[in-house]
């Protein structure tokens, strides 16, 4: 839990216009500079914030305000607040600089490549992307995936490897655990970031016929190709292969 006040600009213009604290007490529990809430004071430094109530908010009790003001000397504690604890960690998706978003496809495609064993959620966790961009890294359905090249997230700076360590080690545990851990000869094939980094460029398949690559037969028009093939028989066949006539004498000329 941090020990500075939410909202700290607002609870500082509160306790300048409730309290007779001084202005170093204040900057003490809100974390400023004793000019600047003398500042705030003189009305110079947050024109127009509204005050924010530390009492009312549970982040201080009366009794402290009355023994801060009693001694100048005495230093606002924050009051201790169970529900708030771990508000400090991060949650959601990790935040990914402009200048490195454009990286995000390359560094999921490198994670997807070489570490099959994350799920969709420690990815996102790892690079800060959402889940429908990972599935179509996946499934090879990016609009942008024949121009996409893997590379180490942490060489990007996307994440430290020792996140990328623990994510691996978790994932690892949680298919042990399913029974569905790699073997040694998957993980053999694994390579290491200064491995990764030295791999020539994968060849990239022509924009005319990139989508060419989930194509399939139906398995009812399959059937029926077998079904014609085996009914032709070899009269038909013959009758398909001959030339008329005509096309004969032309070239006998």
């Amino acid at each position: 839990m941090s020990d500075k006040p939410i909202m700290a600009k607002a609870t500082a213009v509160w306790l300048c216009d409730n309290t007779t604290m001084t202005f170093k007490q204040i900057a003490d529990f809100c974390g400023f500079h004793e000019l600047e809430v003398q500042g705030i004071a003189d009305g110079d430094v947050a024109t127009g914030v509204k005050g924010f109530d530390p009492i009312a908010n549970n982040q201080l009790t009366q009794e402290e305000i009355d023994k801060a003001e009693a001694n100048p000397l005495h230093k606002l504690k924050l009051k201790f607040y169970k529900a708030a604890q771990g508000e400090e960690k991060r949650r959601g998706p990790r935040y990914t600089p402009l200048s490195k978003r454009q990286d995000r496809p390359a560094s999921i495609l490198w994670l997807v490549k070489f570490h099959p064993e994350l799920s969709d959620g420690q990815i996102s966790k790892l690079v800060g992307t959402t889940k429908p961009t990972i599935q179509a890294i996946r499934e090879r359905t990016h609009w942008n995936i024949s121009n996409i090249d893997p590379i180490d997230p942490v060489a990007l700076g996307m994440c430290k490897q020792g996140e990328l360590d623990m994510a691996v080690q978790k994932a690892n545990a949680k298919a042990a655990k399913e029974g569905s851990a790699m073997s040694d000869d998957e993980r053999r094939k694994l390579v290491s970031t200064e491995q990764s980094l030295g791999m020539p460029a994968e060849p990239k398949m022509p924009s005319a016929i990139a989508g060419l690559e989930t194509f399939s037969l139906a398995e009812d028009d399959a059937d029926d190709l077998e079904t014609k093939s085996a009914d032709m028989d070899v009269s038909d066949a013959d009758s398909f292969f001959n030339l008329p006539d005509d096309a004969e004498e032309k070239d006998e000329d």
